[in-house]
């Protein structure tokens, strides 16, 4: 019985490690100021779920233009 629930946890901790790495990407790939991802990178860090579910309610998400060129407009 304790091996199964230990097993959860750790999962558990496992989906939220790759949550926060995917929220800390999608907030550099974001068209926002350096400050502003510096600061939503460092509220996931110390606080995992917290700082994922309010990334998730008010964050910067998407990803910025790519440059343009006169080469692609052809």
């Amino acid at each position: 019985m304790s091996g199964e629930i230990s097993l959860l946890f750790i999962a558990l901790g496992v989906i939220i490690i790759l949550l926060d790495l995917w929220a800390i990407v999608s907030v550099f790939r974001s068209d926002k100021g350096v400050e502003t991802k510096a600061l939503w990178s460092l509220l996931i860090v110390l606080f995992p779920v917290l700082g994922l579910g309010l990334w998730g309610l008010f964050g910067p998400r998407g990803m910025s233009p790519p440059p343009s060129s006169p080469e692609h407009s052809k």
